[in-house]
């Protein structure tokens, strides 16, 4: 997946631009928009908290740090077990997968609190009322919905991620 990020103008243009992203079959939660808290979106697709705060990055590292020093708590147990009992490979395995629970749930506590550092470029055009659209795409139909996009709103200036937004499960 990719993600299209577009600033648009105002509310009429990103209900210009979203319906005709919903009529070429761009699914509803796949649109995000985040405004100034003073603008209302009026029926648009408003942004969720993984888009708002970097929660998603967060919870990636928490598990990763987390599960590698459970990992390694494990090893120390298996080389040093206490009063010569002797732990099987389960209590690796245990405490790898506790560690990397107790890092993600450690790290999503912090990352719901911090803005999505993804989107500091945008802040100031926020704050001015422009409206940050972004749109989750397959990779093989970006440029075919930029067009799409382009079309309705002529002024667009497209900055796209490649930071692979989570993939869905189908409904």
């Amino acid at each position: 997946m990719e993600r299209i990020n577009l600033l648009l103008p105002d509310v009429s243009m990103a209900h210009r631009v979203v319906d005709r992203l919903l009529a070429a079959g761009v699914e509803w939660s796949d649109i995000h928009i985040l405004a100034n808290p003073n603008i209302s979106l009026e029926e648009l697709p408003d942004a969720d908290l993984p888009q708002k705060s970097d929660l998603l990055p967060a919870l990636a590292r928490g598990t990763a740090v987390g599960g590698l020093a459970g990992m390694v708590a494990g090893l120390v147990a298996l080389a040093l077990p206490p009063a010569g009992v002797v732990i099987a490979g389960g209590a690796l395995l245990g405490t790898t997968i506790g560690g990397a629970g107790v890092g993600a749930w450690a790290a999503a506590l912090v990352g719901v609190s911090v803005p999505n550092s993804q989107l500091d470029q945008y802040e100031d055009a926020i704050n001015r009322g422009e409206l940050l659209l972004l749109v989750d795409t397959p990779q093989a139909r970006e440029e075919e919905f930029k067009s799409l996009i382009a079309s309705e709103y002529s002024a667009a200036d497209f900055n796209s991620t490649h930071q692979n937004p989570p993939e869905r499960k189908p409904e």
